[in-house]
């Protein structure tokens, strides 16, 4: 009976010993942060927002900490943050792609499918098309219309894009090169206005209207 008082006093503090190694000290604490995705907002960067505390115990680390940390680098749309027992904390990045530029008062900047503008650059980027509405940001209805219309075309159809415009969230068009003009309305059914484009654009005329893709018009 003694001998099984002493295993199990001695398995307890065992497991008391362990929890407190692995909960309060460096034992599995993080030693290598890896840092994945970090193409243009750049490694460093990332590294230095995410503030990763070096020897803190993993168990205890605040990964939801260290994500907001990094996703509020302005070029990154999103942020994964796990663990790789016994020492590696990996960061994932998904970075913000543009889709347009939009050149307003304070300088150009890039803007992403969600309407988001992150990214000043000293010049309009060369292949991208230029965004014109009046209060360009993700609040607002007008550049989501347009830049949801924008994102959802073909890459063989978005590069003949030369601007995007919009009065409102149903007057979204396009401006082509060649001096065509594409009248594509509200950003509903974006997908099937994409592939009626498509068709129209082999037929001559300067004024390809999808805006109704049941009904086109060319003129």
């Amino acid at each position: 009976m003694v001998q099984r008082r002493r295993i199990a006093a001695l398995s307890v503090l065992t497991v008391i010993t362990l929890a407190y190694l692995v909960w309060f000290t460096p034992l599995l604490g993080v030693s290598t942060v890896e840092v994945t995705g970090a193409r243009a907002v750049g490694e460093q960067r990332v590294r230095a927002a995410a503030d990763v505390p070096l020897d803190h115990p993993m168990l205890r680390l605040d990964t939801d900490a260290i994500a907001a940390r990094v996703a509020a680098l302005p070029g990154v749309a999103g942020v994964d943050v796990s663990r790789s027992w016994p020492s590696t904390v990996t960061v994932t990045v998904t970075e913000r792609r543009a889709v347009a530029y939009h050149d307003g008062g304070d300088g150009i900047r890039l803007v992403d499918s969600a309407g988001v503008l992150f990214q000043r650059v000293e010049a309009a980027p060369e292949g991208l098309p230029r965004l014109e509405v009046l209060d360009p940001g993700p609040a607002d209805d007008e550049t989501t219309a347009a830049t949801g219309a924008l994102a959802s075309l073909p890459a063989e159809l978005a590069e003949q894009v030369v601007a995007v415009a919009a009065t409102t969230a149903g007057s979204v068009e396009f401006e082509l090169t060649g001096d065509r003009t594409v009248r594509w309305g509200d950003a509903e059914q974006n997908g099937y206005k994409a592939r009626v484009l498509g068709v129209l654009l082999g037929q001559d005329g300067t004024v390809f209207d999808v805006s109704s893709p049941e009904l086109p018009t060319v003129s």
